[in-house]
């Protein structure tokens, strides 16, 4: 419809240069004041859509780096625990040293 449109317009514009093109019939200015409304509709619709979808994307994705940030902190306690018990039974498995009278 673009190409329709531009056709059009070169066809006003290609009148000899001595007289003024003639005016298009009003009923062709309102077919293509439509056009370009429909078009800029739809245009504004899908920039509309790709920031919706933009928004969710990130939405998701800052969902996930929470889970990970959680799944990662209870991780780390973990392991220190697991750390903790086994310093406890190293520990528990030496004798105890009583202080020498040597010493």
């Amino acid at each position: 419809m673009l190409l329709w449109v531009l056709f059009v317009i070169l066809i006003l514009t290609s009148g000899s240069h001595c007289s003024l093109p003639p005016s298009p019939p009003f009923r062709m200015q309102r077919h293509v004041d439509a056009i370009f409304t429909t078009n800029y509709r739809k245009l504004l619709s899908q920039l509309y859509a790709r920031k919706v979808i933009q928004d969710i994307m990130n939405k998701q994705g800052e969902r996930i780096q929470e889970q990970r940030a959680r799944l990662s902190r209870q991780e780390d306690s973990m392991w220190t625990e697991d750390k903790q018990m086994t310093l406890e039974s190293i520990l528990q498995g030496f004798p105890r040293m009583k202080p020498s009278a040597d010493a």
